[in-house]
């Protein structure tokens, strides 16, 4: 028992601060996306040229989606992790450059198969763009434009799970950011240079899909090399981790389909809608994804290592606490989310959206969409959860099971909804699948643990909807009144109303879940903040990231022989030359003499040197 609330305490202190950094990345790569969005909706509107854009992308896209976010996480994190863990790092780069090469073989023979049947494939995506003029021949151009995206995503999704396995998690989720950049350069600097040479403007955005490509890449290339990797032309199609990767990875595939092959049948039978569908439900789709990738995404790429290294160990209370604490924050920042997007749709897409060609139409069409897809916001991100973690167990059949299934489902309501609905069923079919796919993992995961705190998380969800339905109801009274108080169309008039809207809304969230006393929402909160302090003190230098992973695993130590308390490590960093003779080791030393010693010859000695603390880092894992 004396030891159960360090380790508790420890594991959702790392998996909020491992969330927080991802997150504020990738806040920072959707706040970008949702400035490309806007460019491109002033630019091209929801007319014919985007929903070209849309369907020539949405395949190099979808690859992409399930390799950055999906089977590459899912097959090569936990094989990764585990080489690291058991053999070190020179084995654990051999693996990588195996399996960077197979991804760049395979990947450039799929670029030129699809380079060579690009037409018949869009004719049989999108045939009915044939019935306008040039739309189809314009789809096709562009498919051939973007297909060697995909190899640039692969490579782009195989350093981010080496990253990722070395618990480095900013620069990962900052490189879809690339893509975003380099979309807004394009469209101010190319789209006014095309028609002068006989191209069309939207062909812009094709060329810079390409450039985005390379950039995530090249953002992530320096850390790696940092850390000690090396490119080899190697392929060494023997190995046994490759095989085990790859493997893996078309069952991992499969198993996180089910949100993306959900949104290209939603494209798929969009096209049949006319002009403006595939474009109202992508603008939509985008939208509702910010949440999904700042906490779904965020949290399951920080869960994913710490269940792959309790994994390597066959620890199963680790696996159980690791994943029950990454849902219940999952629930408190994404069952808020979804009832705010409903509450706010309207004003939401048409401060972001309506200006040049996207219309007052656009908005409404647009704004319906977001409502319907945001419901099944927390099925989207369960499954972000639950899915790789069967994988870092071994189990792939019940996650491609469920892909299969759900996938199904949304095809069958699609089909039936859109008949009733338009374009709108296909979102709202999107959203019961997800819930059903979400349910189902997460159901089957508590038969393979024997649990995940079930109890704990009903009364988080209950607790965090009651919240949430009262900030809602809070979110659209302030609406109501600032609509008054500050009427007009003006751009500046609905910015003031929309930050009035959010920050009231905010407001009743936290003196609410203050009020139910939600713990998820302290640790989060609190969490969130110490790592902002943190990362500012430590700039980023992994000595005292180390310094931090050491000083609490000797905590724990020192509280199973008996001490009454750990020291306080949450509190402000100044830094130091010398980390023994920083604060906290002055701290630990003095109060557990015990672990004086240890940490005196485990310390990191040269800063600076990045070989000597790798490995210093190596002896000192040895020594633990």
């Amino acid at each position: 028992m004396s030891t159960s609330k360090p380790d508790t305490l420890s594991t959702s202190e790392h998996l909020a601060r491992s969330a927080s950094v991802t997150g504020a990345a990738t806040l920072t790569s959707r706040i970008l996306g949702l400035a490309r969005d806007q460019v491109l909706a002033a630019l091209f509107g929801a007319g014919n040229d985007m929903d070209a854009f849309i369907v020539a992308f949405r395949i190099p896209n979808l690859v992409r989606d399930l390799f950055a976010e999906g089977a590459m996480s899912s097959a090569f994190v936990p094989t990764f992790t585990r080489y690291l863990t058991l053999h070190g790092k020179r084995d654990a780069w051999r693996l990588g450059n195996n399996v960077l090469n197979a991804l760049l073989l395979v990947t450039g023979v799929l670029v030129v198969i699809g380079m060579l049947f690009a037409e018949p494939l869009v004719t049989m995506y999108a045939g009915d763009y044939a019935s306008v003029p040039g739309k189809l021949a314009l789809t096709v151009r562009m498919t051939r434009v973007m297909l060697p995206f995909l190899t640039t995503a692969a490579v782009a999704a195989a350093a981010m799970g080496m990253l990722n396995s070395l618990q480095h998690y900013f620069w990962p989720a900052l490189a879809p950011a690339m893509f975003n950049v380099a979309t807004i350069i394009c469209a101010f600097t190319l789209v006014p240079l095309m028609p002068a040479i006989g191209q069309p403007r939207i062909m812009a955005i094709a060329i810079a899909a390409l450039a985005g490509g390379l950039g995530q890449v090249a953002i992530q290339w320096p850390p790696l090399r940092r850390e000690g990797f090396r490119y080899q032309p190697i392929l060494d199609r023997g190995d046994p981790g490759l095989m085990q990767v790859l493997m893996l990875m078309g069952p991992g595939t499969i198993g996180l389909a089910a949100t993306q092959v959900n949104n290209f049948v939603n494209t798929l039978l969009a096209t049949s809608e006319g002009t403006g569908a595939v474009s109202w439900l992508t603008y939509a789709f985008r939208l509702m994804y910010l949440p999904i990738g700042l906490f779904g995404v965020s949290i399951g790429t920080a869960v994913l290592p710490a269940v792959s290294r309790h994994a390597a160990t066959d620890d199963a209370a680790g696996i159980r606490d690791t994943l029950s604490r990454g849902l219940a924050m999952m629930l408190m920042v994404n069952v808020p989310a979804t009832l705010g997007l409903i509450a706010l749709a309207t004003p939401i897409v048409r401060v972001l959206f309506e200006r040049g060609h996207f219309l007052p139409a656009d908005t409404g069409a647009t704004a319906a969409a977001v409502r319907l897809y945001a419901v099944g916001l927390v099925g989207y991100s369960a499954a972000r959860i639950a899915s790789p973690t069967f994988y870092a167990l071994g189990r792939s059949r019940v996650p491609v099971l469920a892909s299969v299934g759900t996938i199904a489902l949304n095809v069958a309501l699609s089909v039936t909804l859109v008949r009733a609905m338009g374009f709108l069923g296909l979102a709202l079919s999107t959203s019961i699948a997800a819930l059903a796919n979400g349910a189902a993992l997460v159901w089957f995961l508590r038969q393979r643990l024997d649990g995940v705190e079930g109890r704990r998380l009903t009364v988080a969800l209950v607790k965090v909807t009651c919240a949430a339905v009262v900030m809602a109801l809070a979110a659209l009274m302030v609406d109501r009144v600032m609509n008054t108080l500050v009427p007009g169309a003006a751009l500046p008039a609905q910015v003031v109303r929309l930050t009035a809207s959010i920050g009231g809304a905010l407001t009743v969230l936290a003196v609410t879940a203050k009020l139910l006393r939600i713990a998820e929402f302290d640790e989060m909160l609190g969490f969130f903040l110490n790592t902002l302090v943190l990362r500012t003190d430590l700039s980023g230098d992994p000595t005292f990231i180390e310094l931090l992973a050491r000083v609490r695993k000797i905590t724990v130590d020192a509280l199973a022989h008996g001490a009454d308390k750990p020291p306080t490590i949450g509190t402000r960093l100044p830094g130091h030359d010398d980390v023994g003779g920083h604060p906290i080791a002055l701290r630990i030393r003095e109060r557990f003499p015990v672990a004086q010693d240890q940490f005196e010859t485990r310390r990191p000695q040269a800063r600076n040197d990045r070989r000597s603390f790798d490995g210093h880092q190596q002896r000192t894992d040895d020594a633990w």
